[in-house]
């Protein structure tokens, strides 16, 4: 667990002032940046069901819901509350009943000298029970054991609202990023500069801001005649709304490691490369509709997205066979079928349909994450999906060692150039650091290590990197440091190419081969009269195809790591990762079909 703490000068509002309704988000007054900011909303409706919509992303959980085991947390919780009622009893209850009964006392003694008064003094008595009774505090004890479920699923998920979104201002925009509660969805809200009418120059930098349930209950009141100004002050929101200067309000919460690392890990995953199809609301709305009519109950729990050049484009939903054909044409040169899993974590995209102008999907291949970018004018949606019930975005590091991301690299030249250009695309940051002692592989590794620290993500709507501190302090070490699996690729990539090969397949398709040679261990062999202990080595087959769009579509290797696990991207072993690595760097050369290329050839074709 990362401790982390939040301290804001108020709780965000949303009040009326003058003509217009100031929507005041506080912002986390820890960070170093004091971030503020403050604009008028040209599109306050797109805004605020864009907002809600996050916030739905925020609390949701696809996770089963606890089971008994947790009856011993229960019961822990349970002595206190009948502790604090005992102590509530004591304190008030005993001078409470005297003070009833002396009065129905009197009632009795009234009821004897005025029979006419009976039928009110009788009410009056009936009142004064109801009353005595309403004091008892054991009066629900039994109900506490039919809400004991109801207790341990809301329990965690009062915590988890408090890990509010971090919104980013930008030169060029503001962005509004969350994670969910069970760590499988990322979202993040872009809002372009135009968007707003500035009431001041903005000061740029990144925090924290409360972002709480009653808040977004009085965002729903928004209407079209509804002018919206937004606001973030680190002085507090007093200043919009001239109201008395509130308490601060301090969150301290335990962050799980996971959520830190999944958080950082969807920047790795959406700077890799993968086909990307265009559909329209109505499209969108007829796959969520399906999956709304449709509840699976057995498996396999996925759709299938048949590609055929120049036609609709067909999903096939599983287990039930059904097929739907949507207005979208594929415009891509090969034919193809898509799987995808945990499509039911699509449904958080309904509420952007009256909204949004076209979805862009962007699917990396069976067992990866999806992305899907809702174009919503000024302001666009992008989603990051899981495919599996287990969270996987930190699942072996895969996603940075795909990307190149290995190691520390360049960092500290990366940082300070991000820290003062804000955001730069790949190839700008790579023609400014490089240098006699700086290599593109070092800067690329730079750019991953700061992305894992917490200190810039991905923007895949304009491809560029851009500079975001996650948290007020620094991530404990742990977090980010060069794990064993990426020390296991480095090793192997520096090993050497001598067995390595390309084909092209009759599907137009790159297929890489290698042969890494691994120490398993030690024995003792009888030479020259004597024992020698000599190294062990296995021999490991390794074999990667990629398509034309980047996709993984063929994974082998007879390695012990990746033949227990589900055998495919979802759990890389060292061995993949490192020859997809260095197979990437070749899916630009134009290869002759039933040809086997060695390493010498690959240069003669390079020359």
């Amino acid at each position: 667990m990362m401790n982390v703490a939040y301290k804001y000068a108020g709780p965000s509002i949303c009040k009326p002032q003058d003509d217009k309704t100031v929507l005041g988000l506080s912002p986390d007054l820890n960070r170093d940046e004091k971030v503020s900011f403050k604009g008028k909303l040209k599109s306050p409706l797109v805004f605020r069901d864009a907002m809600l919509m996050l916030r739905e992303i925020v609390i949701s959980d696809s996770r089963p819901q606890k089971t008994g085991k947790d009856r011993v947390e229960f019961f822990a919780w349970l002595e206190k509350e009948i502790e604090s009622r005992i102590t509530e009893h004591e304190k008030h209850v005993p001078g409470i009943r005297e003070s009833i009964q002396e009065d129905i006392d009197k009632v009795l003694v009234a009821l004897k000298d005025k029979d006419a008064e009976i039928a009110k003094i009788s009410k009056e008595q009936q009142g004064l029970q109801r009353k005595l009774d309403s004091y008892d505090v054991w009066k629900d004890f039994y109900s506490l054991e039919r809400n004991f479920w109801g207790f341990l699923r809301e329990r965690d998920r009062d915590l988890w609202f408090a890990l509010d979104p971090v919104i980013t201002v930008h030169p060029d925009m503001v962005s509004f990023e969350a994670f969910s509660l069970d760590e499988s969805i990322y979202g993040c809200l872009s809002v372009e500069m135009d968007e707003f009418e500035l009431a001041q120059a903005p000061q740029l930098g990144t925090t924290n801001i409360d972002f709480s349930a009653k808040l977004a209950m009085e965002m729903k009141r928004f209407r079209t005649y509804t002018d919206v100004e937004l606001s973030v002050n680190p002085q507090g929101l007093t200043v919009d709304t001239g109201g008395q200067s509130p308490e601060y309000v301090e969150k301290k919460i335990d962050l799980p490691e996971t959520w830190v690392k999944g958080f950082c890990q969807v920047s790795s995953a959406a700077n890799l490369k993968g086909l990307s199809i265009t559909i329209n609301p109505v499209d969108m709305y007829d796959i969520c509709a399906f999956m709304r009519r449709n509840k699976e109950k057995k498996s396999p729990r996925y759709m299938k997205w048949i590609l055929q050049p120049n036609e609709p484009i067909r999903i096939v939903f599983e287990p039930f066979g059904k097929e739907i054909t949507l207005s979208a044409i594929y415009t891509g040169t090969k034919a193809r079928e898509e799987k995808i899993w945990g499509r039911r974590r699509w449904l958080v995209a309904e509420q952007l349909l009256p909204l949004a102008k076209s979805f862009e999907i962007k699917l990396l291949g069976f067992g990866m994450p999806q992305f899907i970018i809702a174009d919503l004018g000024k302001m666009k949606m992008t989603i990051g999906f899981t495919s599996w019930s287990a969270n996987d975005w930190v699942k072996g590091t895969a996603f940075n060692v795909m990307s190149g991301f290995i190691g520390e690299g360049e960092y500290k030249g990366v940082y300070d150039l991000l820290k003062e250009k804000r955001c730069l695309s790949m190839e700008d940051i790579l023609a400014k650091l490089s240098g006699k002692d700086k290599n593109k592989t070092d800067i690329t590794s730079g750019v991953g290590h700061l992305m894992k620290k917490g200190e810039g993500y991905f923007d895949p709507i304009k491809n560029l990197v851009r500079f975001r501190r996650l948290c007020s302090e620094p991530l404990p070490i742990e977090l980010y440091e060069t794990t064993a699996t990426e020390k296991d690729v480095a090793k192997l990539v520096k090993a050497g190419l001598d067995k390595f090969t390309i084909s092209m397949s009759d599907k137009n398709e790159f297929i890489f081969s290698n042969v890494y040679e691994e120490k398993t261990g030690q024995e003792y062999v009888y030479e020259n009269r004597q024992y020698v202990l000599k190294d062990i080595f296995s021999t490991r087959n390794t074999t990667i195809g990629i398509d034309q769009d980047g996709q993984i579509t063929v994974l082998k290797c007879n390695c012990t790591e990746f033949n227990r696990g589900p055998r495919n991207i979802s759990a890389p072993c060292s061995h993949i990762l490192a020859l997809y690595m260095v197979s990437t760097k070749f899916t630009t050369l134009t290869l002759e079909q039933d040809k086997e290329y060695k390493i010498n050839d690959i240069m003669e074709v390079l020359l």
